[in-house]
């Protein structure tokens, strides 16, 4: 583990380090938890963990099977909390997410019937199928923690998790998050095939006729709001936070930063970026059990915070080059403190 830095409130950061390692130790256990259902996903799950405690949302990326549905529904086990799943189609409407008014005619008055999105941890599976209306009322759930139906306004429920999947391929019929739509969202995770080991470890626990999911709740939702107050406290030192700065920055002007990537960024990443890759960063060093942040803590969110932030040219896509090609030239040429 690296040494705390030095500064006057040297002590109140070790006070903090013994504490955050102390109550970071359930959310450690927690992964350990999943990873016994879950084989080959530690990087989502540990992000969806880092959403969780910086209070932000998530967009998955990748193929259909990979657990993706399993990860949450064994998350919510784990922190023993509500969890929805919502299968996104092109005919759904957007009281079909938040509820609407129902006329009971024996009491001749309308009430509300709240949709599925007043719980904990919501999957929105292939938000990319939904139209637009549906997508936008989603993304104020996500952005205000509180939905109106009629006159009335509801606050949801606290911890408050989207996590919303894409299918890279079949595009076909599909309406396309805008970018500045995704922007809302934290973190932006790409999931991979599992490795040949994993594969054979997932194919032995994995291929039987029934499934049960076994998982001990380790949480509650009340551990995950108490935990974000010490996420809140832990420290960040000046030059860590100028590098933060300054990686959000080099997507703007490259050239400022001597990063080779000239005419390959149409758009460069919003100051949301810069709020998020601060949360992340802390959120990543409280599941590592230390009062303050590193700039590894900071390298290792970058790509995850970024990535669906930077909107490349045409020239760039004619070379082959994505916005992870992007991030991935910035992180290397940008002086780390």
């Amino acid at each position: 583990m690296p040494s705390p830095p030095t500064n006057p409130g040297h002590a109140r950061i070790n006070e903090l380090s013994e504490e955050i390692n102390r109550k970071s130790e359930p959310f450690r256990r927690l992964l350990e938890e999943v990873g016994r259902v879950i084989v080959g996903q530690e990087h989502l799950l540990r992000q969806m963990l880092v959403g969780l405690l910086g209070n932000g949302h998530l967009l998955i990326e990748g193929v259909p099977g990979l657990a993706k549905t399993t990860a949450v529904a064994c998350l919510a086990k784990g922190i023993h909390t509500g969890f929805q799943r919502l299968q996104f189609t092109p005919d759904l409407l957007p009281a079909d997410l938040i509820g609407t008014q129902v006329y009971r005619p024996q009491e001749q008055r309308f009430v509300v019937q709240k949709g599925p999105i007043f719980s904990n941890l919501i999957l929105a599976d292939e938000i990319n199928r939904a139209p637009a209306k549906v997508q936008s009322a989603l993304l104020e759930a996500m952005q205000e923690r509180q939905v109106t139906i009629g006159p009335e306004t509801f606050k949801l429920d606290e911890p408050f998790l989207v996590m919303a999947t894409q299918n890279p391929v079949e595009q076909e019929g599909t309406y396309p998050l805008p970018e500045a739509q995704m922007d809302r969202f934290m973190l932006k995770v790409v999931v991979g095939y599992p490795k040949r080991e994993q594969e054979i470890e997932i194919l032995k626990r994995m291929s039987k006729t029934t499934q049960k999911i076994e998982i001990q709740p380790v949480l509650t939702p009340e551990d995950v709001v108490a935990a974000r107050g010490l996420v809140d406290e832990i420290y960040m030192d000046d030059r860590v936070s100028g590098y933060i700065v300054d990686l959000v920055m080099a997507t703007r002007q490259p050239a400022d930063y001597k990063v080779p990537i000239g005419g390959l960024i149409q758009y460069g990443a919003s100051p949301r970026a810069t709020i998020n890759l601060s949360l992340t960063a802390k959120a990543n060093a409280f599941l590592e059990g230390r009062g303050y942040v590193t700039p590894q803590d900071v390298k290792s969110m970058a790509m995850d915070v970024l990535r669906h932030r930077v909107i490349v040219t045409y020239e760039a896509e004619a070379e082959d080059k994505t916005p992870e090609d992007v991030v991935a030239s910035i992180l290397s040429h940008v002086p780390v403190p």
